[in-house]
């Protein structure tokens, strides 16, 4: 949006509606579900599951790993945690770690694995870790969310932006109408009053009178010049 700053406000995942409620940010990246009481939020995509798992173990031999096959691993199930499990996967852990950055601390020395959107393996990646794919895993979905009462022009703008539109779109806000008539039309209008103007009068039209013209289009006779009478 020109002339207007864009700041990012990075937050995690779990604080992400409470920066938005307290006015840190005019809207964000949330992920779903959200109070649609206060609300506004406009589903974007859904990610990818993933298990985070030490670069040396056997699952990195795979593309997919199922969650049964998690059966026997101590998976790490962090307070901040993004899914929603009704039962998560393989053995708890004696201690959930308080953030995701805390569990991924605990995959690398060895402790257990974890279960993540992919954006979030992607963010606090490490290349003593890799990822795969987990199927049979919810899901993340992802919006952009803003609370319903600060609606204003510029959120509305860039709303169209993410939806892939520019601030000139006609989809969207709506903007006032204007009386301007278009430039080609007014232009072709302007010259061929220049014509007229400059040309020849046409057929059947003459020049009106400077004084008392009736606009009959008939022009008037000179008076005739005459040697003065003498007076008797």
């Amino acid at each position: 949006m020109p002339g207007i700053p864009l700041t990012l406000v990075p937050a995690p995942a779990a604080e992400a509606y409470d920066v938005l409620r307290d006015g840190g940010a005019d809207a964000g990246f949330v992920r779903l579900p959200a109070d649609r009481t206060y609300f506004s939020a406009i589903p974007l995509y859904t990610e990818t599951t993933v298990v985070v798992v030490p670069k040396d173990h056997l699952f990195t031999a795979a593309d997919e790993i199922s969650a049964e096959e998690l059966a026997d691993e101590i998976v790490l199930h962090p307070l901040d945690d993004t899914l929603g499990w009704e039962r998560p996967p393989g053995q708890p852990a004696f201690e959930r770690p308080a953030t995701t950055a805390d569990a991924i601390e605990l995959v690398a020395a060895g402790i257990g694995l974890l279960v993540v959107p992919q954006s979030l393996a992607r963010l606090y990646h490490r290349k003593d870790l890799k990822y795969r794919t987990l199927t049979d895993a919810p899901q993340s979905q992802v919006a952009l969310a803003w609370p319903e009462e600060r609606t204003t022009d510029q959120v509305e703008d860039f709303i169209g932006i993410v939806r892939g539109r520019t601030v000139n779109s006609t989809r969207g806000r709506t903007r006032p109408e204007t009386t301007d008539r278009p430039k080609g039309r007014q232009a072709a209008k302007d010259g061929a009053r220049q014509k007229t103007a400059g040309g020849k009068p046409r057929t059947g039209q003459g020049a009106r009178g400077t004084r008392g013209g009736s606009g009959s289009g008939k022009t008037a006779k000179p008076a005739r010049r005459g040697k003065p009478r003498r007076r008797s």
